[in-house]
């Protein structure tokens, strides 16, 4: 068997074990954001707190962004992953413990702890490049995006599953399942084929990070991906509370985070084949186009189809968005650099996830979903804005901005 032969089989191998782990993540991460503002609403003391267990969930994913990239560039993205899922584990077991207690701490404790795992299995998709040819590269950061999609349903399915199986603790089964899924994304993940960095390798270090992020690349890519996703979050996080004070039941509220995740994930198939074929910037544009019109569609009224299409479009805008700017990001670091470099925009990306997804209940509380949406058109303008500078200054150099 030939080199090239190789390679490939270990490509897809690596996109196989990633995107199984995605669905294991991605289905307890669903069920989490379905969940827990109905939860925290039963058992926080003010009302105005019903979306911190999420909020902490981002925090968590924030805090563990460096520290995980690090831990993964000493012992290998498998074993690395792995230790990732079993704080993920724990923190499932906390959140039982306080829906068993109806301690709302405890609660809090556990999302924050599944977040710290979610700092983890952000690292995923940044994996399935690390060995990928040039060639494959896109498709397979795409492609590895696409195990939330069998998670759009999982997920949601099983906090309805365990909504009431055990009568006097709602959604306390449903955490249950979401202790399993994680287990199974530890045990999954270290099937993957990465090897760690050569001596030579890390021996060469590289530039500081400080000399990579003023790169025109690695803040367009940041900023895209930072803004899509705290847009996504923000909203995303927001609707099951603002379906409930519109009256609608939780079957509908579920159904909406299911076609939401997935479109979110869906278009993994063909977004890799989209970017090679239009361009990067182009696709990223695009995404945050999708993203300002289910805003609209939000503002238009509160029936659940206007939920239901406002997240679907928010779900794709996301995947361009997001999927784009994690290709661009490529474009700004050595093998040497990659995990300072993922390490800074994972940590710039959820910091401010947390910021918004801490202020959505309060949001919400105070001015109600449609300031929510309003509020989301600044920052999308912004990115847009970025995204098309980068693309003018391209096309002005005459060709990309690189490392």
């Amino acid at each position: 068997m030939s080199a090239t032969d190789t390679a490939s089989r270990r490509d897809w191998r690596n996109v196989a074990v990633l995107a199984t782990c995605q669905m294991f993540y991605n289905s307890g991460r669903a069920l989490l954001v379905a969940t827990s503002p109905l939860i925290a609403y039963e058992i926080a003391p003010d009302k105005a707190l019903s979306t911190v267990p999420i909020s902490l969930a981002v925090i968590g994913t924030a805090a563990a962004s460096i520290p995980a990239s690090m831990l993964m560039q000493r012992i290998g993205r498998g074993p690395g992953f792995a230790a990732g899922s079993s704080i993920g584990v724990v923190g499932g077991l906390a959140c039982i413990w306080g829906i068993y207690v109806e301690d709302f701490l405890i609660f809090c404790l556990g999302a924050l702890l599944f977040g710290l795992f979610s700092g983890f299995a952000q690292l995923y998709r940044f994996a399935a490049a690390d060995v990928a040819t040039p060639a494959f590269k896109a498709r397979a950061i795409s492609l590895v995006l696409t195990g939330g999609l069998v998670a759009a349903f999982v997920g949601p399915e099983l906090a309805k599953a365990g909504h009431m199986m055990i009568p006097d603790k709602p959604f306390m089964a449903s955490y249950m399942f979401l202790v399993a899924l994680t287990v199974m994304s530890g045990l999954v993940v270290m099937a993957v084929d990465i090897p760690k960095l050569t001596p030579a390798e890390k021996q060469a270090g590289g530039r500081s990070i400080g000399q990579i992020m003023r790169q025109p690349v690695f803040i367009v890519a940041t900023l895209c991906a930072m803004i899509g996703q705290a847009v996504m979050n923000l909203l995303m996080t927001s609707t099951p509370l603002a379906m409930h004070h519109a009256s609608h039941m939780f079957s509908s509220t579920a159904l909406v985070i299911e076609w939401h995740i997935f479109f979110m994930y869906a278009p993994g198939f063909f977004t890799g084949s989209i970017i090679a074929r239009v361009g990067v910037i182009k696709v990223i544009a695009a995404g945050i186009a999708l993203q300002a019109i289910s805003v609209v569609i939000a503002l238009s009224g509160t029936e659940v189809i206007n939920f239901w299409a406002a997240m679907a479009l928010l779900g794709l805008g996301w995947n361009f968005a997001f999927t784009g700017s994690t290709n661009l990001l490529t474009e700004s670091h050595t093998p040497a650099e990659r995990a300072k470099t993922q390490a800074a925009t994972n940590f710039i990306i959820f910091s401010l996830v947390a910021i918004g997804s801490l202020s959505s209940g309060a949001l919400m509380h105070a001015f109600g979903w449609n300031w929510v949406n309003i509020g989301a058109l600044p920052l999308l303008l912004l990115s847009l804005t970025a995204a098309l500078w980068l693309g003018w200054k391209r096309r002005s150099a005459g060709a990309p901005i690189s490392p």
